[in-house]
């Protein structure tokens, strides 16, 4: 036989509706009652209809994140760790996986998530103006990732800063024709491509006095081929770079892939730094700067579910997450100088912010191309 919730009331001495504000954890009930409406629920073995609480407090209990694509690194990283804090919450998770420019598209005229969610949490989709209305319009708190957009929290890395300090450390080392590989622009949609990290690289070489080299820098599509591609690209021109800057992980693993087809040795004859940290990273002895991906994911949903219990008229948090370098094999002085320039801490003359650290990897060995 079934247990109802006028059985619960009638074993506490309650009404049903307070047993109903106590299960839901709604305002209205002192604690002891809560408390005694719970044990007697667990008792009778009463368990609080999702529909029947949804209806009657207004909320769906669920958070939608928007991802551009799912099966990339970055956004499955951010996507668990989004999910963790919700689930802790007691939120369910609606997933929308655009897929595609019309996916995205169809999206954002025809708002599926309408009275669906109570809160919308969007990766990397830098906003055009109809979309910023298109979300304000389903009338819930919403939450960025790795972007920002007006009258939403946000939570991003400092990428100028973060795309300097990778740069930094490759001068530092003595290198002074450095290559960069980026993430090539090739009219998707959704393609978010981490522009302030080229002109962090850039600001960098423009403090040690030094002009970018057109000829030293190769875009492609993002991914361990791309990089492969770029790679070789660079590898055509009339003198080799040093060492190469490369946007994110996945392309730097595809460069070690070419320059070790060509022959050529990491670091002896060329220096490889990446971005993002990878699990692999380590794995190939990747130089990279480390940003914290999971966490991400963890302090949007933080955004959203404050937004929801307050409700205050407060203004949308930003938060900037910190980076750090983490040093491992595939860097170090060109050839021919017996010792570089020593790491700057962070905050010296460089530049470098306070959330940022250096970290010199304890396993460094040899990098190992893909």
């Amino acid at each position: 036989m079934s247990v109802s919730v006028e059985d619960v009331a009638q074993r506490a001495g309650v009404s049903v509706s307070t047993v109903s504000r106590a299960l839901r954890g709604l305002s209205g009930v002192s604690e002891s009652t809560r408390d005694r409406v719970r044990l007697i629920a667990a008792e009778l073995g009463y368990t609080v209809s999702p529909s029947a609480s949804r209806l009657a407090s207004g909320r769906t209990r669920t958070v939608g994140v928007v991802a551009p694509l799912v099966n990339r690194w970055f956004f499955s990283q951010v996507i668990a760790g989004a999910a963790a804090v919700l689930r802790e919450a007691g939120y369910d998770l609606l997933l929308c996986d655009l897929g595609d420019a019309e996916g995205r598209k169809r999206f954002f005229e025809r708002p599926s998530l309408r009275g669906r969610v109570d809160a919308v949490i969007a990766l990397c989709l830098p906003l055009a103006e109809h979309e910023v209305r298109a979300l304000k319009e389903l009338d819930v708190p919403v939450a960025m990732v790795g972007v920002q957009a007006p009258g939403f929290g946000s939570v991003c890395i400092d990428d100028v800063t973060s795309g300097a300090m990778a740069m930094r450390h490759l001068l530092n080392l003595g290198h002074e024709r450095v290559g960069l590989l980026r993430i090539g622009h090739h009219g998707g949609a959704n393609d978010h491509f981490p522009d302030d990290r080229s002109r962090g690289y850039r600001q960098a070489l423009a403090e040690r006095g030094l002009e970018v080299d057109e000829h030293l820098e190769a875009h492609d599509r993002f991914g361990v081929d791309g990089g492969a591609r770029a790679m070789g690209w660079l590898l055509s021109g009339r003198e080799l770079p040093t060492a190469v800057a490369v946007e994110c992980d996945e392309m730097a693993f595809g460069a070690l892939r070419t320059l070790r087809s060509a022959g050529l040795r990491v670091p002896e004859d060329v220096s490889v730094i990446g971005f993002d940290d990878q699990d692999m990273a380590e794995v190939f002895g990747l130089t990279t700067v480390r940003q914290p991906v999971p966490e991400q994911g963890n302090q949007a949903a933080l955004l959203v579910l404050d937004a929801l219990e307050t409700a205050d008229g407060r203004s949308p948090s930003q938060v900037t997450m910190p980076t750090e370098l983490v040093i491992r094999a595939s860097t170090a002085p060109p050839r021919g100088t017996r010792t570089g320039v020593r790491e700057q801490e962070p905050g010296a003359s460089s530049g470098s912010l306070s959330t940022t650290s250096v970290v010199s990897d304890p396993h460094r060995r040899p990098p190992v191309a893909p």
